[in-house]
């Protein structure tokens, strides 16, 4: 039965395991919508992590600080599946967030041209 406790000190309880997505949805729907990730005891997490345990947890939202680097994190992955997609051959290398955006190296033979720009 987790308890969870809010930034504000509230706390919340319920009777089994239960997503972060669920716990802001039990809060509101506005957050459950809003909602793009969960810090618990100082980790950012999915929202479809399952809490278990009694656990401190803040909702992030794209009003929280790690809101932009969560979406650059998630868009980042979503380049390199678009590219693996669209090149099967090619080999994800790395790909991080940096301070006003992220990056993809990609390794494959051939070269991309501007046609590929589109």
């Amino acid at each position: 039965m987790p308890i969870i406790t809010l930034p504000d000190g509230s706390q919340r309880s319920f009777d089994n395991a239960i997503s972060i997505h669920d716990v802001a949805a039990d809060i509101g729907p506005g957050l459950a919508k809003a909602a793009l990730a969960g810090r618990i005891d100082g980790e950012l997490l999915d929202t479809s992590y399952l809490i278990e345990n009694d656990v401190d947890l803040a909702i992030v939202t794209d009003k929280s600080d790690e809101a932009l680097e969560i979406i650059r994190h998630s868009t980042a992955h979503l380049l390199a599946q678009a590219v693996k997609q669209l090149f099967p051959e090619a080999q994800v290398t790395i790909g991080p967030v940096i301070e006003n955006g992220f990056f993809y190296d990609f390794s494959f033979s051939g070269s991309l041209f501007s046609g590929f720009l589109v």
